[in-house]
């Protein structure tokens, strides 16, 4: 009779353009997954959902890459270790939709019920996960080399962890389903809502990104669904890590290539590679939010919070703005205040308002700070401002 470790010594290890396009992916999605969460702020409570995303999907692709090569045989425990992380890929992706578009935290106790099956599933195959070597390495021979010999077993072997197992690939493809539906929904409920309660291209990349995102996980569906059809086990699942490695560049791409490095880097003038020429957000489009929104008129209102509502950089809207007006974001917002504040000092029905009442309903905190501005945009005071233009109405009406 053969002995365990010379079956596993007969497991062949392949190398070959397949599993080195695999160990790019898991490589890469470790690296941005780890950037991401390390790197992003705590606030940004999307990308940091994105970076769990990512990290599980590396995860699992590394359990497919030892399998694939054949170097399972080094850790045999390690064999089907990752099934229940599987069920929370579609999860995540959904998490990271809704965060990005709703605008609201993730927490354990509002959102808890997204992890449940992966946690049923964890504890249905608890008792696989304390089987003996031999089960592990028959379970892979089964799925990646059915013509080997198997490696014999004790008979007293419980596999009730099985009618569930059996039907794993069916539990994937309902989370997919599930899970697409509702990613859709928050598409076309957000979509909606951005139509109807703002203009011009605000929020465009946003949408678009997760548009993307949504077809990123049909197509993985697709091929998901196409690779449980031919393929009875595990055999197949390259192909799926395949296209894993494929979004993981594409990701890596674009994360590059909106990264704001290039702006703050030594040898670059100050816009010269900031990207304003390129297809971002206009000042016309900053114009028009601010303008139809009234973004001005609220105390509230700051360089921050305008680059959240227009899906930016706080960097990038302040070049913007410096750019194309040659006005920091301050004197850019207090002109807006102040010709509000113009019309409503010789207004009656803003009469009954003082002075004050009318520089702090047109967004200045203070009196103090409505007196400057004004001095500074009008080269007057408000008081002045007053008598010279009902001196001028009385002149005109002699």
């Amino acid at each position: 009779m053969e002995s365990i470790q010379h079956i596993i010594d007969k497991i062949p290890i392949r190398h070959n353009p397949v599993s080195y396009f695999i160990f790019l992916g898991i490589f890469l999605g470790l690296l941005l997954s780890l950037v991401i969460l390390f790197r992003t702020s705590k606030k940004n409570n999307a990308f940091r959902v994105y970076g769990w995303s990512l990290l599980i999907q590396s995860i699992i692709a590394a359990d497919v890459f030892l399998c694939y090569t054949g170097l399972i045989k080094y850790v045999p425990h390690l064999n089907d270790s990752t099934e229940p992380l599987v069920l929370l890929l579609a999860p995540s992706v959904y998490l990271f939709i809704y965060t990005l578009l709703e605008r609201k935290s993730i927490t354990y106790r509002k959102h808890w019920f997204h992890i449940v099956p992966s946690l049923v599933y964890l504890f249905s195959q608890s008792n696989y996960y304390f089987q003996p070597v031999s089960i592990k390495i028959n379970a892979y021979l089964g799925a990646y080399f059915p013509d080997m010999k198997r490696i014999p077993v004790p008979a007293n072997i419980d596999y009730s962890y099985l009618w569930i197992k059996d039907e794993f690939r069916w539990l994937i493809l309902f989370s997919f389903i599930m899970y697409i539906i509702l990613c859709i929904q928050l598409i076309l409920k957000n979509t909606y809502k951005n139509n109807t309660t703002q203009t011009g291209n605000i929020g465009l990349t946003k949408y678009d990104f997760s548009k993307n995102t949504i077809l990123g996980l049909l197509a993985a569906f697709i091929l998901i669904f196409l690779v449980f059809l031919n393929f009875e086990n595990d055999a197949g699942d390259h192909y799926i890590f395949i296209f894993h490695t494929i979004i993981v560049l594409i990701t890596g791409f674009v994360i590059l290539s909106e990264s704001r490095f290039f702006s703050t880097s030594w040898i670059a003038d100050k816009y010269e590679t900031s990207g304003l020429n390129a297809n971002g957000i206009s000042i016309d489009a900053i114009k028009v939010f601010v303008e139809n929104e009234q973004f001005y008129t609220s105390k509230s209102a700051s360089l921050k919070n305008l680059a959240i509502a227009m899906n930016a950089t706080s960097n990038y809207i302040s070049q913007t703005i410096n750019m194309h007006t040659g006005l920091n974001f301050n004197d850019f917002i207090n002109q807006y205040r102040i010709e509000a504040s113009k019309k409503r000092l010789l207004d009656n029905d803003y009469k009954h308002l003082t002075i004050e009442a009318i520089g702090n309903s047109v967004g200045f905190k203070s009196k103090a700070t409505f007196y400057n501005a004004f001095k500074k945009h009008v080269a007057m005071s408000p008081t002045t401002f007053i008598k010279l233009q009902k001196s001028s109405a009385q002149n005109q009406n002699v």
